[in-house]
């Protein structure tokens, strides 16, 4: 089967514009979540990573592009930058990933048939494809919180069938009123700054942001790290809450690992979804525990980031995609104590490792997850 190569990738966040910038603020643990009071978004103060209010807004009169496109087109800009990958080739395909898109419109626009075409995704993602001019249609995932790591999955069997040769995988999502009430009606948003796995866990903090992947199948367009497999499952639990065992993302684990032909004890490290809320956070330790990986050290880049939803799975794989390079470990922010009930090896400071794979995970609502491994050629 064709191997799937990383070409290049881009992280656009309230930390940084590039890869690099982001990767070297999380070195000097610079987080991104602030607390933001007297905001249109909510009346109680609320931790979030947030960009400025005039960053990535419309960027000409007739504003085409609304701010979460332009998070989008400034990511995958840098990503192409830095690969020599054609996106008017024809075998190349462009897959974006989101949960909300331009879902924040509904609160300034009159409802209209307009309006209605304007917040679909297919809208958006036709507009940034006719920007880079990809010689495709664009493929749209858009699966709760796995979102990102499913678009990459996605890209890797586009490749695998043989349709394409590369993919450029981006996501991006912003936080808006809309999506912060959506959240606290599930009593879900941490009014501090989140604490993954830990004792006085009590919820999520929101965050902003885009990140771009460019996967090959040709080793010459490679930047030495390779996708070496990923699997999804689902929990069939419950719409909003997480399974009470862990066995179905350790499913989607174990599967990954059997197709990536890596065992537990190869494992340098794993990032985690590490939401920092009671259920989720519990579960994946369960599952952790139950694939055999409890003493791999594990973090979670929410503390940075917050949950930056369908662009997570791709910041977070990219910022671990780093650390094999540079061949650190980052902490995870905000954890003191351990807070779940089975043995987890949570990373609480900045290490050097030997590691050539690493494990990235994640979980959503309606019971999906997901599982990817990345490794050093």
């Amino acid at each position: 089967m064709t191997e799937i190569f990383v070409s290049s990738d881009n992280i656009v966040s309230p930390i940084g514009l590039t890869t690099a910038e982001n990767f070297s603020q999380l070195k000097l643990n610079v987080s991104g979540i602030k607390l933001h009071t007297g905001s249109n978004m909510s009346e109680q103060p609320f931790q979030a990573a947030l960009f400025d209010n005039n960053s990535f807004a419309g960027n000409d009169q007739q504003k085409k592009y609304t701010k979460f496109e332009n998070l989008l087109i400034a990511s995958i800009t840098d990503a192409l930058a830095k690969s020599s990958v054609d996106p008017a080739d024809k075998k190349t395909v462009l897959i974006l990933s989101s949960t909300k898109g331009n879902i924040s419109l509904l609160e300034t626009e009159e409802p209209s048939e307009s309006l209605n075409k304007r917040i679909s995704l297919n809208t958006s993602a036709q507009l940034v494809a006719d920007h880079f001019q990809f010689a495709n249609q664009p493929v749209i995932v858009s699966n709760a919180c796995i979102s990102g790591m499913l678009a990459i999955l996605t890209g890797m069997r586009l490749i695998h069938s043989g349709q394409y040769e590369h993919a450029v995988v981006a996501g991006a999502d912003v936080i808006s009123k809309f999506v912060l009430s959506g959240f606290q009606s599930f009593q879900a948003v941490s009014s501090l700054p989140c604490k993954p796995f830990d004792a006085a866990r009590d919820g999520i903090n929101l965050g902003e942001g885009a990140g771009t992947i460019i996967l090959t199948g040709n080793k010459a367009y490679s930047s030495g790290i390779k996708v070496a497999g990923g699997s999804v499952s689902n929990d069939a639990n419950h719409i909003s809450g997480p399974s009470r065992t862990g066995e179905e993302l350790s499913l989607a684990i174990n599967k990954t690992m059997q197709a990536s032909a890596v065992s537990a004890k190869d494992i340098g490290f794993i990032s985690a979804h590490g939401t920092a809320t009671v259920f989720n956070d519990e579960m994946e330790a369960k599952a952790i525990g139950l694939s055999g990986l409890q003493h791999v050290p594990v973090n979670s880049l929410k503390g940075y980031y917050g949950h930056t939803l369908g662009a997570a799975g791709l910041i977070e794989s990219i910022i671990s995609i780093q650390s094999l390079k540079e061949n650190l470990v980052l902490p995870t922010r905000g954890f003191e104590t351990a807070g779940v009930s089975q043995p987890v090896n949570v990373c609480s400071s900045l290490y050097e490792t030997t590691a050539k794979h690493f494990l990235k995970t994640a979980s959503g609502f309606g019971g999906c997850n997901a599982a990817l491994i990345f490794s050093k050629q």
